[in-house]
């Protein structure tokens, strides 16, 4: 994510440093950088030229003081493990210039808590680029509870000339926007198969064919990373329970290693390193009724807009262009009906458990 955040701003006319603990994993990243230019000026895309006048706006530096002290804009990309990001800051922030902006590029960590570990909460934000960076188009910003108006102005102005679009969790919530639809539903997806006996491939078929998808919903698990998964379950669960409701083959498969595309074996198995995509069919898709799937993204979009953390327009803006969403989420919602789907809930909740309690935002749309 680092290099390809580096590469995406460099390629906009920033001039970027480059800084890790270590400079052999400095070089892997440049590396990284010059591997992807050079293949852009193959496929014609930018000239050679042009190639080296972005590579040469990258500077990668390990001595920390060194790599900040120009800095306006500090965008974080450690690993998603809350103390190494709280360290990191104790460490930024002694080094880095009082109106210095933070801006922490995690996928469900709360924005609020490492900001308020800093001496500049206000001047903290979240910056959440989509992987990789270099191709998806969607960065989804987080204010943190202090984060001041005109902070959350100047990143959205950043994303936008970097050539990517910004959509605003208004709250801090677990999961924001992308992850509070996609991570749960890759949970509901394994109870579906145990309460209907449908297959993988089946129940793929039908997020891919009926619900527009780009691929399946475990499919697109094992493309993301089981590792990612579960680590983002662990986060969102530890500070809502009513957002994911984990189902323990998530957990088995992390601590078997079955991390997906990048181990070879997840839900489904790879033979090599090329990414290879699963026979999913129109066929298959007529086997799944994936209300229930439906009924969960829903509810969490509902919660969403309840919460004032979003709004329609913005859930529709960021399904697209961060799930690759082919048809808006509300329109195939009102095709299976709305009471259709807050009936689902309600069966599913008595069956279940209040976790499948709709939304009264679901609830007044009928």
């Amino acid at each position: 994510m680092g290099h390809g955040i580096a590469q995406v701003s460099a390629t906009a006319g920033y001039n970027i440093v480059l800084r890790d603990i270590k400079q052999e994993f400095l070089d892997k990243a440049m590396e990284k950088i010059r591997w992807s230019l050079d293949k852009l000026v193959t496929k014609e895309k930018i000239s050679k030229e042009e190639g080296d006048a972005i590579f040469s706006r990258i500077t990668p530096i390990v001595d920390l003081n060194n790599a900040v002290k120009d800095a306006e804009l500090i965008i974080e990309v450690v690993p998603e493990i809350m103390d190494l990001k709280k360290q990191v800051y104790a460490e930024l922030d002694e080094v880095a210039k009082p109106e210095v902006i933070f801006a922490s590029n995690t996928s469900t960590l709360p924005i609020t808590e490492i900001a308020n570990t800093t001496s500049r909460p206000d001047k903290f934000i979240g910056i959440h680029f989509f992987n990789p960076p270099q191709l998806m188009k969607l960065v989804e910003v987080i204010p943190g509870e202090k984060t001041s108006q005109e902070i959350t102005n100047l990143t959205q102005e950043f994303v936008k000339s970097v050539n990517k679009q910004a959509v605003v969790c208004r709250k801090d919530v677990p999961g924001f926007i992308i992850n509070r639809l996609f991570i749960p539903m890759v949970h509901e997806a394994c109870y579906l198969q145990d309460r209907t006996g449908a297959t993988l491939e089946e129940i793929d078929s039908a997020v891919k064919f009926k619900l527009g998808f780009p691929m399946g919903i475990f499919e697109l698990a094992d493309f993301t990373g089981m590792d990612v998964i579960h680590k983002a379950t662990v986060e969102m669960y530890l500070r809502d329970k009513k957002v994911i409701r984990p189902h323990t083959v998530v957990e088995k498969m992390f601590d078997e290693k079955k991390f997906g595309q990048k181990s070879g074996e997840g839900y489904y198995k790879y033979s090599d390193d090329k990414y290879e995509r699963v026979e999913l069919s129109e066929e298959l898709a007529q086997k799944c009724n994936p209300i229930q799937l439906v009924a969960n993204v829903l509810n969490n979009a509902a919660w969403l807009i309840t919460n004032g953390a979003s709004d329609v327009e913005e859930i529709e803006k960021a399904a697209r262009l961060g799930l690759g969403l082919r048809k808006p989420l509300f329109e195939t919602a009102k095709e299976i009906g709305i009471k259709n789907i807050v009936d689902e809930l309600n069966r599913l909740a008595e069956v279940h458990g209040e976790f499948y309690k709709p939304d009264p935002l679901l609830e007044s749309m009928i």
